[in-house]
């Protein structure tokens, strides 16, 4: 009893004082509770690596979760729990915040492309009465307005628009969606999907048909079919592809044939222009077309990204490169600042002239500034941003290069209001258990129902520490599945009292002293007590291995409720009984359950210690 009063001491130590706590002492008594509990956000995405939809490997997906929680805390979220669950999937817990993380997971690679040519990406046929809006011009809105520029030089020469153009953060808009968008025909869900993109691209030839697909072939720049109508008749069948299927097409078909928009573009699956070597489209504030170069520098060149302010109090992003990253990027802004090989045609150019390097994150443009200067060193994105806004796009940079890519497909919101009720109800419910099994103990054990009740006290003040520390330790969050589990464990408690408790009255009945009774009682119950907690030991390891989810938090709370019973078992419950055998109450039929086993005994004996007495 003295090692289990040590090891209380220790543990509430380690509760009030151990590293992370902190606040008043109410404060540090609070376990780390779940969003089903406290409230909160969960998200769960599903990651693939290819188009074909392969499962990832599981050092990429580790690679990912990383990665992804380093996005969520870069927002400032604090108490953040990203773990991941099967083969594909990262679920992202957010407690005692309602918060939309969708974002954390929609860009899977990082990408620097320089900007090629700009169109149209509304994917409108021609009507009688076409707007100037709708063709492109080297100083129309597809223009940029943000820079890049080396950090001495520092300038902001315009503020980001909505549309995302730019220096800006990214905006929902160009964002790749899990969902089809409205220009997909109705059939395009419903057919299956070859694996190759060879096959994939034969099937949408197709279905668009000979005509369109010769016609589309044959363009050489974003077609005019105001001037052309007979042209627009028969490119109006790529209006009807899904994104899947504008995914497999060539860059130059998907920039050059006008019926291709951007709400096909942007609905394309991830790591549709993930290829590094082949030329690419993507859209940029949801209508403009960008076709754009090869990536010359990637994601993993990044060695860090941060929003700062520059000498005139603007926000920016800087930026640093690796060693060979620094090389490539030098490379890149020298391409674009001379325009080498006018490979920037006049869409394309900012509005001083200079070409742009567009930031891909997956199939959408965050951020396409002009370059204002070869840079071989640091680097800053300026554009007269926010706060939050240079915060966001300096996560995209630190954190772009996703191994795989994700679609989001579940997330829900639980309220404070909420999650405050489910606590009620689970504290209620284990309170229920516990006073059941006290009262029983009480009623069929009278004096020794005290022993179970003490028991149920040192247990769960043990498991209540542990809870707090592991919580501070290894991230360990009570949700409603570990409170049931730990109500479960209370009945695994009272059926190690009610095996011992049973060989100690057959021990009594067959004739020993409650004193020497109490340690052979033990010794035949403890082989059982341990056996019967080690079945269940097991099978909480078992379910904590291969379930996922809430299910985990069940099977931990119910294998360390159970540890912990063990530890009182030997530590609490023998030595107060050994201490109680000592006692003449101990067998007293009105106050002990024991004594009911005193008259078999006596009644049995009686006539063999005095036979005379019988006779008279």
């Amino acid at each position: 009893m003295a090692v289990l009063g040590g090891i209380l001491v220790v543990l509430y130590l380690l509760v009030f004082f151990s590293g992370g706590a902190s606040g008043g002492w109410k404060d540090r008594l609070e376990p780390r509770l779940g969003l089903d509990l406290v409230g909160g956000t969960r998200l769960t995405l599903e990651a693939t690596n290819t188009l074909d939809g392969r499962a990832p490997t599981a050092t990429n997906l580790e690679q990912a979760r990383q990665i992804i929680e380093s996005r969520v805390n870069a927002y400032g979220v604090a108490e953040a729990e990203v773990v991941t669950e099967g083969d594909r999937n990262i679920v992202i817990s957010l407690p005692g915040e309602n918060r939309d993380l969708s974002e954390v997971g929609s860009a899977a690679e990082l990408r620097f492309r320089k900007v090629l040519k700009i169109a149209d990406g509304s994917g409108a046929l021609p009507s009688p009465a076409p707007t100037e809006s709708a063709a492109p011009t080297p100083t129309g809105s597809p223009s940029p307005s943000g820079s890049v520029s080396p950090t001495p030089n520092a300038e902001a020469t315009s503020s980001p628009s909505a549309g995302g153009q730019g220096g800006s953060a990214p905006t929902p808009t160009p964002t790749p969606s899990a969902t089809p968008s409205a220009t997909p025909s109705p059939t395009a869900s419903e057919e299956p999907v070859p694996q190759s993109i060879e096959e994939q691209r034969q099937a949408v030839e197709q279905k668009v048909g000979a005509e369109a697909w010769a016609a589309a072939s044959a363009l050489q720049a974003p077609a005019d079919l105001t001037a052309d109508p007979s042209l627009a008749e028969k490119l109006k069948p790529f209006a009807e592809l899904s994104g899947r299927e504008v995914a497999v097409l060539p860059a130059q078909m998907q920039f050059n044939v006008p019926t291709i928009g951007c709400l096909q573009l942007d609905d394309r699956p991830p790591a549709s222009i993930s290829n590094a070597d082949q030329p690419a489209v993507a859209c940029e504030g949801g209508y403009a077309k960008n076709l754009l170069d090869v990536a010359k520098v990637l994601g993993t060149d990044v060695a860090s990204a941060s929003a700062v302010r520059d000498q005139t109090a603007q926000w920016v992003v800087s930026l640093n490169f690796s060693g060979s990253g620094q090389e490539k990027w030098t490379n890149l802004t020298r391409e674009a600042f001379h325009n080498e090989g006018q490979a920037c045609d006049a869409t394309a150019l900012g509005d001083e002239g200079k070409c742009r390097v567009a930031v891909v994150l997956d199939n959408a443009i965050i951020s396409s500034p002009q370059i204002q200067g070869v840079l071989t060193g640091n680097s800053q994105i300026t554009g007269n941003f926010s706060n939050a806004e240079a915060s966001e796009l300096a996560g995209y940079l630190n954190y772009g290069a996703l191994p795989v890519t994700f679609q989001a497909q579940e997330q829900q919101n639980v309220t404070a209001t909420l999650g405050a009720s489910h606590l009620r109800a689970g504290l209620l419910a284990a309170g229920i258990g516990m006073l059941l099994v006290i009262i029983y103990s009480f009623f069929y054990y009278r004096l020794l129902g005290s022993v179970i009740f003490l028991s149920l006290i040192m247990s769960a003040l043990l498991l209540f520490g542990a809870l707090v520390v592991l919580g501070r330790q290894i991230g360990f969050t009570l949700t409603l599945a570990g409170i049931a589990g730990i109500i479960v464990s209370l009945g695994v408690a009272a059926d190690s009292f009610v095996i011992y408790f049973e060989r100690l009255k057959d021990e009594i009945r067959d004739g020993r002293s409650p004193r020497s009774a109490v340690p052979r009682a033990w010794i035949r119950a403890r082989r059982t007590i341990i056996s019967a907690n080690a079945i269940t030991i097991m099978s909480a390891v078992v379910l904590y291995i291969v379930s996922v989810g809430t299910v985990k938090g069940f099977a931990f709370a119910l294998g360390l409720a159970t540890v912990l019973d063990l530890l009182v078992v030997f530590l609490f419950r023998h030595p107060i009984m050994t201490m109680l055998a000592r006692s003449k109450a101990f067998l007293s039929p009105r106050v002990s359950g024991l004594g009911r086993a005193l008259p078999a005994r006596s009644s049995e004996q009686s006539p063999s210690r005095n036979p005379r007495a019988k006779e008279a």
